[in-house]
């Protein structure tokens, strides 16, 4: 099996072709309809402290990405995550993971890919998780596409080079990151990651509308959020509402929960009310979500995800 070695690629497992590989092994070749017109779909979950977050969820929206695509998702879940266990033990056991499961077509008459030459593997890698600075935001001129324009309902490779130009554009103007909108000029989530604001102790988020995907950390953080009594508004917003925010944050699954200090020339609150609205104090329940007192937001895990993953029923946090 060919490994592209590469000084800059930290330590990789890849299971394809019914092994383990270690380093950037190739999967495509150059005739590879994936590596030629973009027939890919992906996901990612974290590995951290111990714990896999939402591992289950992550697979099972690989297969579904795989499935509106019309590729075929001929890996289960429970294979999924049993090959996830074994790829676990090739790492040290505190080491940060992202862990990407993807299938692709092979091959394809001209534009169409053939579904039965569905492929896949499971890449896991280090990639430690962002440190929560903060970061200062704009909104692009940029659209997101919807589903007459691509195929957003699925988590496919070929949508986020629209995303990489948006942040390149905003990265070349000083900012770490930009507002999308959709094609009616509504905002739709942030280059990397779904978005949130805080207004007058009511929290906000775009609704899922077809034009971004309603993110794994998203759903669980509205769901934490409206646990503890706050009130959670999802509704088409536009930019001048984020302009006005009181905080503005960000959920998904890379770097989990960070802040934004910044948009455009004012600055933002750092996530007060967040730390404020989950800082439990009482015996902790599955899923709860709290602050632990050093700017740092903590998610507990799923028992059913812990049985799954056979790793150690331990907290896992959530920038």
């Amino acid at each position: 099996m060919a490994v592209i070695r590469k000084s800059n690629v930290s330590k990789t497992w890849t299971f394809f072709n019914g092994d383990w590989h270690e380093g950037n092994v190739a999967i495509m070749g150059a005739r590879t309809h994936a590596a030629w017109l973009g027939s890919m779909v992906f996901d990612g979950a974290r590995a951290f402290e111990g714990v896999t977050p939402d591992l289950d969820l992550h697979y099972a929206r690989v297969n579904s990405s795989a499935a509106s695509f019309l590729l075929k998702p001929v890996v289960g879940v429970e294979t999924w995550l049993g090959l996830t266990a074994d790829g676990l033990k090739r790492f040290d056991a505190d080491a940060e993971l992202y862990i990407r499961p993807m299938y692709w077509a092979e091959a394809g008459a001209g534009v169409c890919h053939d579904p039965e030459t569905t492929r896949w593997c499971l890449c896991i890698y280090e990639s430690p998780m962002p440190k929560p600075t903060g970061s200062a935001i704009t909104v692009s001129p940029f659209r997101r596409p919807n589903a007459e324009c691509a195929p957003v309902e699925a988590k496919a490779g070929c949508l986020y080079p629209n995303n990489a130009r948006a942040l390149t554009e905003a990265m070349g103007r000083g900012f770490d990151n930009c507002l999308l909108c959709d094609l009616l000029g509504n905002i739709a989530e942030l280059g990397t990651a779904n978005v949130f604001m805080a207004k007058d102790g009511v929290v906000y988020t775009p609704a899922a509308n077809g034009t971004f995907l309603n993110g794994i950390t998203r759903q669980r953080v509205i769901k934490l959020l409206r646990e503890d009594g706050v009130s959670v508004i999802e509704k088409t917003m536009r930019y001048a509402e984020f302009q006005t925010a009181d905080e503005i944050f960000s959920t998904g699954n890379y770097a989990k929960l960070s802040p934004v200090t910044r948009i455009a020339s004012a600055r933002c609150n750092r996530v007060a009310f967040t730390t404020k609205h989950v800082n439990f104090t009482g015996p902790l329940r599955i899923a709860d979500i709290y602050s632990d007192g050093r700017g740092r937001v903590r998610l507990c895990q799923s028992v059913e995800t812990h049985k799954q993953t056979n790793l150690p029923a331990l907290v896992a946090h959530v920038w």
